[in-house]
């Protein structure tokens, strides 16, 4: 499978000419019958090799986080609990916070080294299958492993040196590895240009920044509330920025369209989860009929957003809340024995006629919005007039 970036790689080199592969994207937009730019193609695998790699890379880092682990335990030993409290003798409340003090010490190095260990394998690895080999899920896995290992070993760092003090200072660590995990993500990207990079620096700016504001209002002054307003602000914030990169190729034939389409991704629960979980979805069964409701309306509205930016990952990350909302109406009407295959039949059959009739109804959201606004969303196509031009 050849992804946008293969082909423009081929037009830079000279092995296909720009016309042929504008050619080719009209003949493929025509076969499939959706335009190219609606696909939102993303590269997972490129053949079975990837998957065969990637368990390789996965088995790899496991043991190298382990070996991490292995050697903090050697530099800061601590018993463990069977060890200490076996014989069953009591022990002083001193010895039980020396005992526990020092386990804490160990965990807090062996985050840290099992980080280290995992970020300085996935590197060089990157070299190889990333920079030579371009195997789109093992770049994945190496870019996700190495800002999580980044984060880890700050993170570490940051436990072991607030051991034993405020919350706050927890806090502000937190966000110092999430600082710095997002500096690894700039380096990575500076040097791979893997697509998914800049949604995971975005997510480790956002925590930064929720990390940095918690710390400055005090762990204890900060309730659920506070904590998915600040999550719905930097998904707002993930979702403007996907939306600059999306503006900059609306034909999506680019790197651009891929970088744009992980940032749609993580902006998406980021949005989807706090707007739901203070209607009241996610308190179990006790959200009434009007707070159904007002999950069925807000869904609609994604689909709308979702159908003018021609992104679908909002209707994706909003799916469970909608489909335990229309369970719960099905079962207080009075349909408690198929509420769930009525719930499935509904939702399916939409998502299904979405899909089908995406370009008609795309076009007719498009249209009826300012032309200021059209101008920064992808076009929409006719695929009847593509075909016989073509």
């Amino acid at each position: 499978m050849y992804s946008e970036d293969d082909i423009n790689s081929a037009v830079a080199a000279g092995a296909l000419s720009a016309e042929a592969a504008q050619s080719f994207r009209t003949h493929m937009s025509v076969v499939r019958e959706i335009p190219r730019s609606s696909e939102e193609n993303f590269r997972l695998i490129n053949s079975f090799n990837d998957i065969f790699v990637a368990i390789g890379i996965v088995i790899l880092l496991l043991a190298v986080g382990a070996i991490g682990q292995a050697i903090a335990a050697m530099i800061v030993p601590a018993e463990d609990y069977m060890t200490a409290f076996a014989t069953g003798a009591a022990r002083t409340e001193a010895e039980v916070t020396a005992w526990r003090e020092a386990n804490d010490l160990q965990q807090a190095w062996q985050i840290s080294l099992a980080g280290l260990f995992v970020a300085a394998t996935s590197w060089p690895l990157a070299e190889f299958f990333t920079s030579k080999r371009r195997m789109a899920l093992p770049s994945i896995l190496l870019l996700l492993a190495f800002v999580g290992g980044t984060f880890a070993t700050i993170l570490g760092v940051g436990i072991a040196l607030v051991e034993g003090g405020s919350d706050r200072l927890g806090a502000l660590a937190i966000s110092l590895a999430a600082l710095v995990a997002a500096g690894g993500a700039f380096l990575h990207w500076r040097r791979f240009m893997v697509p998914i990079t800049v949604a995971a620096g975005a997510a480790a700016v956002a925590g930064t920044i929720i990390g940095l504001i918690v710390t400055g209002i005090g762990p204890d002054n900060v309730n659920e509330t506070v904590v998915l307003s600040l999550v719905f602000a930097a998904g707002l914030a993930v979702f403007a920025f996907a939306m600059r990169w999306d503006i900059s190729d609306l034909e999506r034939t680019s790197r651009r369209s891929d970088v744009a389409f992980w940032l749609h991704l993580l902006a998406a629960p980021m949005i989807a989860h706090p707007i739901f979980a203070l209607i009241g979805v996610t308190d179990g069964n006790n959200i009434g009929i009007g707070a159904a409701l007002a999950v069925i309306a807000v869904y609609i509205g994604f689909g709308l957003l979702a159908l003018a930016i021609d992104r679908r990952a909002l209707l994706v990350s909003a799916l469970a809340y909608v489909l335990f909302a229309l369970t719960f109406l099905f079962r207080e009407f009075g349909a408690v024995e198929l509420n769930f295959a009525l719930t499935a039949l509904v939702i399916g059959s939409a998502l299904l006629s979405l899909s089908a009739f995406w370009q008609p109804i795309r076009r007719a959201v498009v249209t009826a919005l300012p032309e200021s606004i059209q101008e920064a969303l992808p076009a929409t196509h006719d695929l009847t007039l593509t075909a016989q031009t073509a």
